[in-house]
């Protein structure tokens, strides 16, 4: 039995799968943010759970909101904060007392997208995340890939290509840089410019629906979202020319989507072609914790 644990800032998943990918339980819990002690205690009941349940015991993959330091094994590029240069790894390692396996989050979405997903039949998978935050994970001949820093993957934090007088310098992101691609493209930068425009708050399903309605401003912003993301995916095109692309998080299911940024991004790409194929995430919000179960397909 493979298990596999997702660690978001919001939920903790868990699922308890056969090796052919079929599903056998899941569990889910709130995160206790900013509580890092309890994250790993509720990891830890949540695998025990999962064992109790099926009356089996499995392999344990873990994907975390940020990575492990290669030589430290200290967590980094945490958008949960309270990751942040903690030994995460050994104090999993600790209470669960076993062999684990941790990747970041969105190269578990890559490679569960990857393996039996939108990319499977594809070598390279470039794995977009529009939520909250905004992300990306690579995987390659169906696992994660993360390079020599752990650092594959980390679109969110690159800056925005192509700034107009507008976007210079950028918005602050928690990682204490300005411009990042997170800043402009995930969910909440979506709703905040709405909020930044009309002085209202509305989330962003409801700023689609005023747009589907003909309201010209909504209109206008998702245009400009478009652009957003396929000024930062050109960069991911002209660098790596991934087979497929794959879009998960909230806002990759705005059914528009799909039909605005290949042009977009055709626009934005070195090549005078653009074929590269761009499809929503098949398992959706568990492709992150299958993925995680996944990293012991081998």
């Amino acid at each position: 039995m493979l298990i596999g644990i997702d660690w978001g800032g919001t939920k903790i998943e868990g699922v308890a799968m056969e090796p052919d990918g079929r599903e056998l339980l899941r569990l889910r819990q709130d995160t206790p943010r900013h509580d890092y002690f309890g994250c790993i205690r509720m990891i830890k009941d949540m695998i025990e759970g999962l064992e109790t349940q099926t009356g089996r015991s499995g392999s344990v993959g873990i994907g975390i909101p940020g990575s492990l330091e290669p030589v430290s094994r200290l967590g980094k590029g945490a958008s949960s904060t309270w990751l942040l240069g903690q030994p995460v790894e050994k104090d999993l390692n600790d209470i669960i007392m076993r062999e684990l396996r941790i990747e970041n989050d969105a190269d578990c979405f890559a490679a569960s997208e990857a393996v039996d997903g939108a990319g499977a039949g594809h070598n390279v998978v470039f794995a977009v995340i529009l939520g909250s935050g905004a992300g990306a994970g690579i995987a390659i001949g169906g696992k994660a890939h993360h390079g020599p820093n752990n650092s594959g993957g980390e679109w969110g934090h690159n800056p925005l290509p192509f700034p107009d007088v507008t976007e210079i310098s950028g918005r602050p992101c928690y990682c204490g840089r300005h411009g990042c691609m997170e800043t402009w493209v995930s969910g909440r930068a979506f709703e905040a410019e709405y909020t930044r425009h009309t002085g209202e708050k509305l989330k962003a399903r409801a700023i689609i629906e005023k747009k589907r309605a003909g309201d010209r401003l909504c209109g206008l912003l998702w245009d400009r979202y478009v652009d957003r993301v396929a000024r930062g995916l050109a960069t991911v095109v002209n660098t790596l020319d991934p087979d497929v692309l794959i879009m998960g998080g909230g806002m990759s299911n705005v059914d528009e989507l799909y039909d605005d940024l290949p042009p977009a991004l055709a626009r934005r790409t070195f090549s005078t072609v653009f074929h590269t194929p761009i499809k929503r995430a098949v398992h959706g919000d568990s492709s992150g914790v299958r993925g995680a179960a996944w990293l012991w397909r081998d």
